[in-house]
């Protein structure tokens, strides 16, 4: 991919083409932010015509990567006089908001099953899905000069002036085509002097990996965390089967460049002439010091997983007829039920009611079992305490969960892994 862009930029003489290639690049940017004052009032941003912009293009399809070298650049860098529109895609992932619960906005166990990475990013928002067939954008400002709609309207114009493509931004600030299927959602963060704001556009992304990366299902989990907002999509070669990837990062890339920095005017190649242009960016611990920490943070469990806002979940589970004593005769339908709390992604208290049809066929060691889950990750974890806890009560020559046990076993692991 970056040959090929390399060609197209270069191709152009109207278009300054500068590539960070020294380390030193990255290091006296991040003095440069280190040396704001912390304090909006006491600053003074420059005019307009002052401001230049880049494009900057990540060489790394990693998430964590991605994601790692965005959180760099908020922390680090001085937008004040340069303001940068960086570009990136990744394989296949599924990002969720900062203050969402994964287990309910994604479908966990697929994502494992499918080696598709799970990643928690700094904005808020919701759920989306990634691979390949998105290009994902973001925008960096001062925070006084953060505009949606202006990002959003260069998208707009971008995709008419290259594509023919109309679009509509509605009240949720998503892109939307044919006035119903979302292409973009949206996100953002903001500090004291830094904002950025970041969306991903649909181009030819695998709508069969989305739909059963994000399926719903059911769950029992009651919580006051984020939750996403189902709308019908669309792949940009939907709409028109010439957009690629590549060239919708040239389209949106020049339309950045050719416009001035606060406000919607085609400034054409003149204004294209006076910007730094695109450039490729390795993200690298050499060329971005301190970027291995911020990875190494993000891909954890901790902040994946342990970060979810405090959840329950509440489950009943038919207990099959062969199971229960046959000689007694119930007047109600016998229910195994699983009540849990999970805090920072860890169980704080569990408890499960067993019918009395389970107990007078034989089950027993419900009580015991409840001390060896608390504190335990809301994972297959918990279900491998639960079997160890049960087989506690089994002779040493009896090391095998029988019928019974089996089908509490079951009905944890629906639980823990929301099946």
């Amino acid at each position: 991919m970056a040959q090929t862009m390399m060609k197209k930029v270069v191709a152009s003489s109207a278009c300054v083409v500068i590539g960070i290639t020294r380390r030193t690049s990255a290091r006296s940017l991040a003095v440069a932010g280190k040396n704001l004052s912390t304090n909006t009032k006491d600053r003074v941003l420059p005019a307009e015509g002052e401001i230049t912009k880049s494009v900057f293009m990540s060489q790394s399809t990693d998430i964590f990567t991605n994601l790692a070298l965005e959180d760099w650049m908020y922390r680090n860098m001085d937008f004040s006089k340069h303001h940068v529109m960086m570009v990136w895609r990744n394989d296949p992932c599924v990002v969720i908001g900062r203050h969402q619960n994964p287990w309910l906005e994604a479908n966990v166990p697929l994502l494992v099953e499918k080696d598709i990475a799970l990643a928690r990013r700094n904005s808020g928002g919701g759920t989306v899905y990634h691979d390949r067939g998105n290009l994902n954008i973001t925008f960096f400002t001062p925070r006084e000069r953060y505009d949606r709609n202006y990002n959003l309207e260069l998208i707009k114009r971008a995709l008419f002036r290259g594509f023919g493509i109309q679009s509509i931004i509605n009240e949720r600030q998503d892109l939307l085509v044919r006035n119903k299927n979302k292409i973009s959602g949206t996100a953002s963060r903001l500090s004291r002097l830094t904002g950025y704001h970041h969306c991903t556009l649909l181009v030819n992304a695998n709508k069969s990996n989305l739909k059963s990366a994000l399926a719903k299902r059911e769950h029992g989990i009651q919580t006051n965390a984020t939750a996403s907002t189902p709308s019908p999509v669309a792949n940009l070669v939907e709409v028109n089967n010439r957009v690629t990837v590549d060239s919708l990062q040239t389209a949106v890339g020049y339309e950045y460049l050719r416009t001035p920095a606060l406000h919607l005017e085609d400034g054409g190649q003149n204004m294209i002439s006076k910007q730094r242009g695109f450039q490729f960016v390795n993200p690298t611990e050499d060329w971005f010091p301190g970027l291995t920490q911020l990875k190494s943070e993000l891909q954890g469990w901790d902040w994946c997983f342990g970060r979810t806002p405090d959840f329950s979940v509440s489950r009943t589970f038919p207990v099959p007829s062969e199971l229960l004593a046959p000689s007694k005769v119930y007047a109600a339908t016998q229910e195994l039920a699983i009540n849990m709390t999970v805090v920072k992604g860890l169980i704080d208290d569990v408890t499960l009611n067993i019918p009395p049809g389970l107990v007078e066929s034989g089950f027993h060691g419900e009580a015991s079992v409840i001390t060896h889950l608390k504190g335990k990750r809301f994972t297959s974890e918990a279900l491998t305490a639960l079997q160890e806890a049960m087989l506690t009560r089994h002779l040493p020559s009896d090391r095998k969960l029988d019928e019974k046990e089996q089908f509490v076993a079951k009905c944890f692991d629906q639980v823990v892994n929301t099946v």
